[in-house]
C-alpha cells in the first residue's frame, strides 16, 4: 500500500520527465519525419479508460493510415510499431496523471460496459505504458488472459513487481518480435 500510494506516482514523474528529457531529440525528430513525408496528422489521440472508470485523452504517434481498409500502414507508421517509439507520447499521459509507467493497458471506451465485475478492477489502479499483459504474451493471449494477468497486477502491485515488469519489457523490445496488435480481435465481453 506505502508503495502504490505514496511512492509510485512520484517515481512515475519522474521517470517520465527523465525520459522525456532523454528522449526529446527522438520526440522531435518523428515529428520531422511525419512532416517531410507529408503523413498528417502526427498524433492519434483517442479516449481510453483510466483509473477509477475515468475517460482521458490517450496521445501516440499515428502509425495507421485514417481510411478502413487493407491499405492502412504507412512506412513510417510500420517502423514506429516494430520499436513501440510510437508511445513515446504516452510520457505526457503519465505525467498529467491519466496513466502510469507501469499498469494495465487503457483500453476503448466502448468496452466498458463489457467488462464483468470482477473485470471492470483492472481501473482501480491508473493504466499503463506497459503492463503484466503486455510481457506474458500482448496479443497472443486471449482477453480472458490478459485481464486475469491485469488482475494479478492491481491485487500484488509493488515495486519488485514494476521493477520485473520493466526489466521484461526492455527485454522483449530488444527482442525485435513482429507487432501483431493490428490482428487482435475487439473485445466483445
Amino acid at each position: 500500500m506505502l508503495y502504490s500510494n505514496y511512492i509510485k506516482r512520484p517515481m512515475d514523474i519522474v521517470f517520465s520527465v527523465f525520459f522525456m528529457l532523454v528522449l526529446v531529440w527522438l520526440f522531435l525528430m518523428l515529428i520531422l519525419l511525419y512532416v517531410v513525408t507529408f503523413n498528417f496528422p502526427v498524433f492519434f489521440i483517442q479516449q481510453r479508460i483510466g483509473r477509477n472508470n475515468r475517460i482521458f485523452r490517450m496521445i501516440k504517434f499515428r502509425t495507421l493510415k485514417e481510411r478502413e481498409d487493407a491499405n492502412r500502414q504507412f512506412l513510417l507508421g510500420s517502423i514506429l510499431r516494430f520499436f513501440s517509439f510510437d508511445e513515446i507520447p504516452q510520457l505526457v499521459n503519465v505525467i498529467k496523471g491519466d496513466m502510469s509507467l507501469i499498469g494495465p493497458r487503457p483500453l476503448p471506451i466502448e468496452y466498458l460496459p463489457l467488462y464483468s465485475t470482477i473485470q471492470i478492477k483492472r481501473h482501480d489502479v491508473r493504466p499503463g505504458i506497459t503492463g503484466w499483459a503486455q510481457v506474458n504474451g500482448r496479443n497472443s493471449v486471449s482477453w480472458e488472459e490478459k485481464f486475469t494477468l491485469d488482475l494479478e497486477y492491481v491485487q500484488h502491485i509493488s515495486f519488485a513487481f514494476d521493477v520485473k515488469i520493466l526489466i521484461k519489457t526492455f527485454l522483449l523490445l530488444l527482442s525485435f518480435k513482429k507487432d501483431t496488435s493490428l490482428l487482435e480481435k475487439k473485445f466483445t465481453g
